[in-house]
């Protein structure tokens, strides 16, 4: 679905845009689409990224430290891991 939008550029920024989607045979809203597009999916695709690591890491010392530090705690998990 199509639909408009109104941006205030400096003058010589559409003459350049206008230029280059010339050159490109293409128009200045599918090249600003375009962009728009791909630096909106990379901000998504960033967060999808991560996510699971930080999800994964929540609540990794819950209710075990019985005051412990945190660094005994790591390495006692390091440990049961490898063994």
């Amino acid at each position: 679905m199509q639909a408009k939008l109104t941006l205030s550029i400096d003058k010589n920024v559409i003459e350049r845009a206008k230029h280059y989607a010339q050159q490109h045979q293409q128009s200045v809203s599918s090249l600003v689409e375009a962009y728009l597009d791909r630096i909106s999916a990379q901000a998504n695709r960033a967060n999808e990224i991560q996510a699971p690591i930080t999800e994964h890491l929540i609540g990794m010392f819950a209710a075990q430290d019985n005051g412990r530090d945190y660094k005994e705690l790591l390495a006692d998990i390091r440990m049961e891991k490898h063994l």
